[in-house]
C-alpha cells in the first residue's frame, strides 16, 4: 500500500459516515417557503421532501383557479430550490476537500 493511502481511505470513511449523519439531520430539518405574500407557504425537510402545503383561506376563488395553481406551483418551485441550496451548502461542507473531486457526489 502507498504511504498516505490509509488516512485517505480513513478520511473518506469519515466523510461517509459524516454525510450519512447529516442527510439525517437535514431530513428532520423543515424549511418554510411561501408566494403570494404568505398565501401558499410549503414546508419541505432539508433533503428535499415536500411535507406540507398551507393555502390561505382568502386565496381560494373558484372563479380564479389559474391565480391559486400559479401560486402553489411557485411556492413549489421555491421550497424545493431552497431545499436543494441547503443541501449542497451542507454536503460541501461535510466533504470538504474532496468536494467536487469524486465522481457521484453532486454538491
Amino acid at each position: 500500500m502507498l504511504p498516505g493511502i490509509g488516512n485517505l481511505q480513513k478520511q473518506v470513511q469519515k466523510m461517509q459516515q459524516d454525510m450519512l449523519n447529516l442527510q439525517e439531520k437535514l431530513d428532520a430539518e423543515r424549511l418554510e417557503t411561501s408566494s403570494g405574500g404568505g398565501m401558499v407557504t410549503v414546508t419541505t425537510s432539508g433533503m428535499g421532501e415536500v411535507l406540507e402545503i398551507k393555502i390561505a383561506p382568502e386565496v381560494v376563488d373558484p372563479n380564479d383557479i389559474e391565480m391559486l395553481q400559479d401560486l402553489v406551483v411557485t411556492a413549489v418551485r421555491d421550497a424545493i430550490k431552497k431545499a436543494q441550496d441547503h443541501h449542497g451548502q451542507k454536503m460541501s461542507e461535510v466533504a470538504g476537500p474532496f468536494a467536487g473531486k469524486i465522481p457521484g457526489l453532486n454538491f
